[in-house]
């Protein structure tokens, strides 16, 4: 009987001693699985969350507005214009008997905020068609010494200027305006002696009439134009004309409300 007894605890022994031996080689992929799943997580603590977890999160974070989103977009408007003298006089230059006829663009924006109650308006303008109704001969002094008329056509460009605007979200709108540039002729004027480019000067009042939301309609009541080349030569006529205008505004942007 004892020698059964130690037998058994023999073979007891030796089952251990295997079990132990191959324990650790023996392949344990579940183990394995787990120990890599939790180092992911201990790296990155968002990647253990559940997709809808995730996407929870997301969805609470608060949306950072653009830094423009608040600010109103700047008024601005586009006016086609054309523009007829009806008289002339000496204020700054001696030339006369010479009418003057324009068409053009011009762009106001409203970059100086108000004044004197006036929203106050940067002024540019192109004129792809001026038309000087004229003599076919002058003076030195630009007086006509010729019946005989003809027509000179030139171009002119303003790009400097500003505009006083009133009432500016009302159905009539008052307005003084000022623009300086260059006009030029194909040819010299008024006199032979002159130059056939010339600085320019503009300045007149009127009023602007709502139509719709986006339209004006422009009455430029009286401007002045006036056109000389400095004394660039030693000759310098010049002229002064009297004159009025007619153009379309279109405004961009929002439309207004009435």
């Amino acid at each position: 009987m004892r020698k059964h007894r130690s037998g058994c605890g023999a073979r007891l022994i030796g089952s251990l001693m295997l079990l132990g031996v191959l324990c650790p080689v023996s392949p344990r992929p579940a183990h394995c699985q787990d120990l890599a799943l939790t180092l992911n997580r201990a790296e990155s603590p968002a990647a253990g969350l559940r997709p809808a977890a995730v996407s929870s999160l997301s969805e609470q974070e608060p949306a950072v507005p653009s830094a423009g989103s608040s600010k109103p977009p700047v008024e601005s408007e586009m006016i086609v214009e054309g523009l007829a003298s009806y008289g002339n006089y000496r204020l700054f230059a001696s030339g006369s008997g010479t009418h003057l006829y324009t068409a053009g663009v011009e762009y106001d924006r409203n970059s100086w905020g108000r004044f004197l109650r006036a929203q106050m308006d940067y002024t540019a303008e192109i004129l792809p068609l001026v038309l000087l109704h004229a003599a076919t001969q002058y003076g030195i002094d630009g007086s006509p010494t010729s019946s005989n008329r003809e027509i000179v056509p030139g171009l002119g460009i303003y790009p400097i200027g500003f505009r006083m605007l009133w009432r500016d979200k009302k159905a009539w709108k008052p307005y003084l305006i000022a623009k300086g540039g260059m006009l030029g002729f194909t040819q010299k004027e008024l006199s032979q002696k002159a130059t056939y480019e010339n600085f320019s000067l503009q300045y007149g009042f009127g009023l602007q009439l709502r139509m719709n939301e986006r339209l004006d309609l422009r009455l430029g009541l009286f401007s002045d134009v006036h056109f000389s080349n400095a004394f660039i030569v030693p000759v310098n006529p010049g002229l002064d004309v009297m004159s009025s205008t007619l153009g379309v505004s279109y405004h961009f942007g929002q439309a207004r409300a009435r």
